[in-house]
């Protein structure tokens, strides 16, 4: 998605950007510009001197990564400024100070002009586009046209300033919006997320990692307990072992010699099939006794990345084979379990989405990572008063099981309206507001009236248009420079 907004401003500029051949106070009568534009990627915030012909003028421009709102600390950007097959262009080879290139232009004729941006980094490219772009003719031509604009209204909330906190803008978009179920979930362990490691021989427990308890992670194939039988009179590892492997080349040893005659029909095929029968058992034992044995003893290891959910055993206790003694999970996939009335009628058919809440309060869709509603109960009764509803999901859920979390169930048909993310909403006592970004740095406090929530967004029924941006994260700094009573110095170069 792109979009662009696109603000002016206009000021007498007071700061250095003069033509070497020119004096201050000249300077100083040619009108200031200011423009913000957003892309998929970038906002930039652009100021720069009316451009008129024969006049240097020099470019701040402010570049954001949209993506953590981080500014362009590496990279070029070229201006061209073009009409028709014609232009001029000058290139920043990097930003004089992080997020801040400064190209310039010296246009040659008057006219209306497309001014463009190019920046180029190691990790991305994009390019913004200014359509009618007035070159005057002279710096009289500029003031007239242009006049002196009054103080910018709106909080002022500079580039830089939101560049050391954290903070994040969005679109104010038109998107499908649902009914929704207000509910919590448990979380439960979903088919082979979850394995209970079982002693494979009687021994004395040795736990092979230091401080084994609940909740350690653990890696594939990591050694957790040694089950050790040495030493002992009676179903001692070691012991089983030689017998087996006596029996086992014993087995083979029929069993090449029989072979041998059967082929040679010598022998007849029933008893030969006996041969190979007890050959095959006595191999399997033996191999299944004396695999994953190290020093005596049997080794239980990791089946997969994941953490230690039960420990059933302790250093030193016996245990027979068969006995659990170890349970590990994972956090890669889970059943959320929900319960819900069976008035609000919620099916398969008319289930359209899950979202849950982590455990840093964020709102994610079941549907993002690939999850899915795996079943909703059709019957209750006196002892099954509500519905269950289980779904799948595939995120990386930090979340211990049998915890609780808020729920949303989306049903029914969607409409389309005005959405942007919950966590753009300011509430006081009930009322909502949202901070609007004017320009680059200039912002307004709105109060909007809400409608329904589907998980990380909200719908929008009145204060806000499609195409406007808020403030999604550090709304709460802007809304505090509001209150300053201040505005801070202006630190750009011009």
């Amino acid at each position: 998605m792109k979009y662009i907004t696109l603000l002016s401003a206009l000021l007498i500029m007071s700061c250095g950007n003069q033509k070497e051949d020119g004096t201050a106070s000249e300077v100083e009568t040619i009108p200031v510009k200011s423009m913000t534009l957003w892309t998929n990627k970038t906002e930039l915030f652009v100021e720069f001197p009316a451009l008129v012909v024969g006049e240097n003028s020099r470019f701040a421009a402010h570049f954001t990564v949209l993506d953590k709102h981080k500014p362009v600390r590496e990279g070029e950007v070229t201006v061209s400024l073009i009409k028709g097959d014609n232009g001029i262009r000058n290139t920043a080879k990097s930003p004089s100070s992080p997020g801040i290139f400064s190209p310039s232009l010296q246009p040659k004729e008057a006219g209306n002009f497309k001014l463009l941006f190019d920046i180029k980094t190691s990790t991305f490219s994009d390019r913004l586009i200014i359509h009618d772009i007035i070159v005057y003719a002279s710096k009289e031509d500029a003031i007239n046209a242009l006049g002196v604009a009054s103080e910018a209204a709106g909080i002022s909330f500079l580039k830089e300033q939101a560049w050391k906190i954290d903070f994040q803008t969005a679109p104010v978009i038109n998107g499908k919006i649902y009914d929704v179920i207000n509910t919590s979930g448990v979380w439960t362990p979903s088919p082979g997320s979850v394995k209970t490691m079982v002693a494979k021989s009687n021994g004395v427990v040795d736990l092979a990692v230091n401080n084994l308890t609940e909740g350690t992670l653990v890696k594939r194939g990591q050694l957790l307990i040694n089950v050790n039988s040495q030493g002992l009179a009676s179903n001692n590892l070691s012991t089983d072992i030689a017998s087996a492997k006596a029996k086992y080349q014993q087995a083979k040893s029929e069993y090449d010699r029989k072979k041998v005659l059967y082929e040679s029909k010598i022998v007849p095929k029933a008893e030969f099939e006996k041969v190979e029968s007890n050959y095959s058992i006595t191999k399997s034992n033996y191999e299944s006794l004396s695999s994953g044995v190290s020093g005596g003893g049997k080794q239980i290891r990791a089946p997969f990345n994941g953490y230690i959910t039960a420990i059933n055993v302790a250093n030193g206790d016996y245990v027979e084979q068969g006995v659990g003694m170890v349970t590990v999970g994972t956090h890669q996939s889970r059943v959320l379990k929900t319960q819900i009335a069976p008035s609000y009628g919620l099916t398969m058919e008319n289930a359209q989405g899950v979202w849950y809440q982590t455990n840093d309060a964020q709102w994610r869709n079941i549907a993002t990572s690939g999850g899915s509603i795996l079943s909703i109960a059709k019957d209750v009764d006196n002892t099954r008063p509500l519905i269950s509803v289980f779904a799948k999901v595939n995120d990386d859920v930090d979340m211990p099981e049998g915890s609780l979390t808020q729920v949303q169930i989306a049903m029914g048909n969607a409409t389309q309206n005005t959405i942007i993310p919950v966590s753009a909403l300011l509430e006081d006592y009930g009322s909502y507001s949202v901070i609007v970004q004017l320009s680059g740095e200039s912002f307004e406090r709105r109060p909007v009236k809400i409608g329904k929530r589907n998980g990380e967004n909200v719908e929008i029924l009145q204060g806000l248009e499609v195409g406007e941006v808020v403030v999604t994260k550090g709304a709460y700094q802007v809304k505090m420079a509001s209150m300053s009573g201040s505005t801070p110095a202006h630190g750009h170069e011009h």
